[in-house]
């Protein structure tokens, strides 16, 4: 027998040029990541991608360059994952992650906010104009159109009401919860700014 020269039909072909461009897959995948253990990986997923779409391979084009994209997007969508990603082989990193519980704090508003609207609602204006905007006594006395004593007595009643309803005597309690912290003790502050 003669050895007839192999024919690659037609269909064999771009498995042919897959298989033939290997060599180069991995050379391209090296310089990319610099460790052959990764290149290998690359040009595996590279290729997976490529035999599960070869159906989309136009014959005719060039085989290399549409593996060499194959292979570089696969290298930038593992090089966007990994940008996110912390080495920790121990696990010291993760086991000093924590994140504070989001239902207490929100529980705490909801309480805050019925309590709000259970205070008269003098009271519950003028606390809302000193307390929450910010407002001086003597402009908030001046928009409810009352003496500053009456604006001062409204606040300290409504913050007292509040307080009670809400059993607020050791704030203390609330100091895991910052923005919490920060409402209840904004009417502290504003007293001690505007006694100063």
């Amino acid at each position: 027998m003669t050895g007839a020269p192999s024919v690659v039909s037609d269909a064999q072909a771009p498995r042919a040029q897959l298989l033939a461009a290997l060599p180069r897959l991995r050379a391209f995948a090296m310089s990319l990541c610099g460790q052959s253990d990764q290149a290998d990986d690359l040009v595996q997923e590279a290729l997976v991608k490529a035999w599960g779409h070869l159906d989309s391979f136009e014959p005719g084009t060039n085989m290399a360059a549409w593996l060499y994209t194959i292979l570089r997007n696969e290298f930038y969508t593992r090089f966007r994952k990994r940008r996110y990603e912390v080495d920790d082989p121990d696990g010291m990193l993760a086991a000093r992650l924590a994140t504070a519980p989001a239902q207490e704090s929100h529980m705490q508003f909801l309480d805050f906010r019925a309590a709000l609207y259970k205070l008269a609602p003098e009271q519950r204006e003028a606390l809302m104009l000193v307390g929450a905007s910010g407002l001086s006594y003597e402009d908030a006395a001046e928009i409810c159109a009352c003496a500053v004593g009456t604006m001062k007595s409204r606040v300290n009643r409504a913050r007292n009401k509040l307080a009670a309803m809400l059993s607020m005597e050791d704030t203390d309690r609330f100091v895991a919860d910052q923005r919490w912290t920060a409402a209840v003790d904004a009417p502290r502050r504003v007293d001690v700014a505007t006694s100063i």
